[in-house]
């Protein structure tokens, strides 16, 4: 099976993670020459309260998910390793709940790997607030590889 694209899902508790995301994505993406998207999922109202703390007005298109992504150094981090590697590499910022866009546009790009972080959470804190990383696992159109964060 080839691999074409991956997908590395950067959330906001990833930003001290982002190697090791990478590193892991890179074992599978380099080899195959793929390109990575990396995705940045914003909650509706972290990315309103994003373009107001920039001065921009949330219904004013003026700044698209994407470019806001692009801003944040949990995304431009991987993105110039991945610019020192001559690797192919997108960047996309969506609106939503995470678990639910990440399988989206996994879908969407028809990846062939999805790479997500997080922590480890006892079976008591997955039923009282929820386990993104596991709805992705559960729901994923392709292999996902799960790292786990210290």
């Amino acid at each position: 099976m080839a691999i074409d694209r991956v997908l590395i899902a950067v959330g906001p508790n990833d930003r001290d993670h982002t190697d090791n995301l990478l590193d892991e994505a890179l074992s599978i993406a380099a080899p195959w020459q793929a390109t990575v998207y990396l995705l940045h999922v914003f909650p509706r109202e972290e990315y309103n309260k994003l373009l107001e703390q920039m001065d921009f007005e949330p219904r004013s298109g003026g700044l698209q998910p994407d470019e806001l992504a692009s801003r944040y150094e949990s995304i431009r981090s991987p993105a110039h390793k991945l610019d020192e590697k001559d690797i192919e590499y997108e960047i996309r910022g969506v609106i939503g709940d995470p678990s639910t866009e990440i399988v989206r546009v996994a879908r969407e790009l028809n990846v062939d790997r999805i790479f997500i972080g997080g922590t480890s959470r006892s079976p008591a804190g997955k039923a009282l607030f929820g386990d993104r990383a596991q709805q992705v696992l559960l729901n994923a159109p392709c292999p996902t590889t799960y790292v786990q964060h210290d």
